[in-house]
């Protein structure tokens, strides 16, 4: 719908991206089968920096992208919800149950997750509705799909519920934040506030890619610290620079092995604080909050891990520079304009993630590395990895030829990868949004 697109660009979406959405929303009208009284566009997120930082009490810098779900809807008179996947013509239903489960591996288990928590939390929350989405993102590629698709089912559901007007929700979720929160704790399965936790979908993040598509706003990048999510600062893209992004082709999606992989990178961060506490007789729930506790605290965990294997003591190096030293100090470099410093503090992140998080593989390495010979300013692999994307920042006027020549050089060097690989231009664009 044109309307869709002028609203699109009003939020500051680029004229392209916006237009290319009607296509999107066309798709969702046409599988809904009814007509819709509801749409949202839901994007994905950059994690500009903050690799593994949020659940542990960290720093990012974030922005959302141009692309994501596009989502149309209409409320029903039962308890059913029915979702269908426009792009793969699938269809899944469930009702709104706290017993409510679903099978690991398929997208209905976020379905699930959505529908149990909002029936356990907001008992008069059992208004169901038929919900189409299409998304221009690449899937399970670390741009956050799941998240979104996670935020666009809750927004739907929200609105045919009245949340707002719940007195619970209004007293517990009072900000955006304290949503993208509450949000991350439905697919990791944590408690929140008054709410107990459950099995979420398995995955054992925190809110950072929740708070990202929320909150994040056209051209700029966002810098918040974690555990509660707290706003730092928002900084302007430099002019005249753009991301070019790159899906590896190796898919990140956190089933079976991939999970277990994602998983033992957070269990590393617990298990440095368990051994804190037990040292110490304190109770400290994150890397951060240990770190906080005193000015020798940093050193005195570093003496504690030294006796523990290798993979701990690199976790908690990781944590520390990436927290206290690369975000701050990229941030400060980007809002001087000095793209340069900012690239070099991207470098930095970005081995370590090679050397100390361990989450990176060859094909990812390769496009970091492939991107700086080519003339980025700066690039980075993003998401959870083990395998997924990676993003690069260049000169806006030669974008187009940035990316062709990046694409070739990658599929010469993984030509299998590379054949489900995917690249594209993205600005800072708007954080979700109703249409």
């Amino acid at each position: 719908m044109n309307e869709d697109a002028a609203l699109l660009r009003a939020a500051g979406m680029s004229a392209h991206e916006a237009d290319a959405k009607r296509v999107l929303f066309d798709r969702c009208e046409a599988a809904l089968g009814a007509p819709r009284s509801l749409a949202f566009f839901v994007p994905g997120r950059i994690e500009v920096l903050g690799k593994h930082t949020d659940y542990a009490g960290g720093r990012s810098l974030l922005c959302a992208m141009e692309r994501g779900f596009a989502v149309a809807a209409a409320p029903r008179t039962d308890d059913r919800v029915r979702v269908v996947d426009a792009m793969r013509n699938e269809t899944r239903e469930l009702a709104m149950d706290p017993a409510l489960d679903a099978e690991r591996g398929d997208w209905s288990n976020y379905v699930a997750a959505v529908a149990r928590s909002m029936a356990r939390h907001f008992p008069g929350a059992r208004r169901g509705a038929d919900i189409a989405f299409a998304s221009d993102l690449p899937p399970a590629s670390g741009m956050s799909s799941s998240s979104a698709l996670i935020i666009a089912l809750f927004m739907v559901l929200r609105a045919v519920n009245e949340l707002e007007h719940d007195p619970v929700y209004r007293q517990v979720i009072r900000s955006r934040e304290m949503l993208g929160e509450y949000l991350g704790a439905v697919e990791n399965g944590r408690s929140f506030g008054p709410f107990a936790g459950d099995h979420g979908v398995g995955t054992l993040g925190g809110s950072q890619d929740q708070t990202a598509i929320l909150c994040c706003g056209t051209g700029i990048l966002s810098q918040y610290a974690w555990c509660p999510a707290r706003a730092e600062g928002e900084i302007p893209l430099s002019a005249g620079v753009v991301f070019v992004l790159a899906y590896s082709g190796v898919s990140a999606e956190k089933t079976v092995r991939a999970l277990e992989l994602y998983n033992a990178v957070s269990f590393a961060a617990v298990k440095i604080v368990d051994l804190w506490n037990a040292s110490k007789g304190r109770a400290d729930q994150t890397l951060a909050d240990a770190v906080a506790s005193s000015s020798q605290a940093a050193k005195e965990i570093r003496a504690l891990l030294s006796s523990e294997s290798g993979r701990l003591r690199d976790r908690f190096e990781q944590f520390l520079c990436e927290t206290y030293e690369i975000v701050p100090r990229a941030a400060d470099a980007m809002a001087g304009g000095d793209v340069a410093a900012f690239g070099a503090q991207v470098a930095r992140s970005q081995l370590g993630a090679e050397k100390l998080l361990g989450n990176q593989i060859e094909e990812t390495i390769a496009l970091v590395r492939l991107a700086r010979e080519h003339g980025a300013a700066a690039a980075s692999a993003f998401g959870a990895g083990f395998g997924g994307s990676v993003w690069a920042l260049v000169r806006a006027d030669g974008a187009g030829n940035f990316l062709h020549e990046w694409r070739d050089a990658y599929l010469a060097a993984f030509p299998e990868a590379a054949a489900n690989a995917e690249f594209f231009l993205t600005a800072p664009g708007p954080g979700a949004l109703r249409l």
